[in-house]
């Protein structure tokens, strides 16, 4: 499948079929240049390129949990390009995201040298300027439905965290300097001077 789309019609939504691991990694090398991720009924997503201060903010927030869980020793943290599939068979990937190390474990080790089949325990997504509000907030909706326990919609354009529980609550926190964890990422504390502004001194 050829795609030439330009930039300003991203992100589109593309009809397409549920693809195996291998025809989305196949697909996937085939445009190195655009991001998909993939619906439950297997519509294609084509994502653009994130905006350079939001990849800064992203970095910072994976780059947080990531030495938290070096410490912490229970669960493993990804990063923005880590594809997971999910229960109901959608292909996604938080910005950042935490897992136990006993639900990989239990995938056994074939199927851990591919996509992971599951949902994070924990998910992070930092919205960018090109970012659709009403859709990523389905996407965090999805995340707890398939099984996170904690979800985070990190704003920092408006500085806001909507944060996103099993129970169906959501929380709506402005201003914050620090977020602290719950759940299963009791314990983590993500500074968010840097992520609302990436050349704060």
């Amino acid at each position: 499948m050829t795609l030439a789309i330009d930039d300003a019609f991203l992100p589109a939504t593309l009809t397409c079929h549920l693809m195996t691991d291998e025809e989305f990694s196949g697909f996937c090398a085939e445009h190195p240049d655009l991001f998909f991720e993939m619906t439950s009924e297997g519509e294609l997503i084509v994502m653009p390129p994130t905006h350079s201060d939001t990849g800064a903010s992203n970095f910072e927030v994976a780059g947080e949990l990531r030495n938290w869980a070096r410490k912490d020793g229970r669960g493993i943290g990804a990063d923005s390009s880590t594809g997971f599939v999910l229960p109901n068979g959608a292909r996604r990937s938080p910005d950042a995201s935490w897992t136990l190390k006993t639900r990989i474990n239990e995938l056994g080790e074939a199927k851990r040298k591919s996509f992971w089949h599951l949902c994070p325990d924990f998910v992070i997504e930092v919205k960018s300027e090109t970012d659709r509000l009403k859709h990523v907030r389905g996407k965090l909706q999805e995340y707890i439905e398939q099984g996170a326990q904690l979800g985070w919609l990190i704003d920092p354009q408006n500085k806001t965290v909507e944060i996103y529980r099993p129970n169906g609550e959501v929380s709506v926190l402005s201003n914050l300097e620090k977020l602290e964890g719950e759940g299963p990422v009791a314990g983590f504390t993500l500074d968010l001077k840097y992520v609302w502004d990436p050349l704060a001194d």
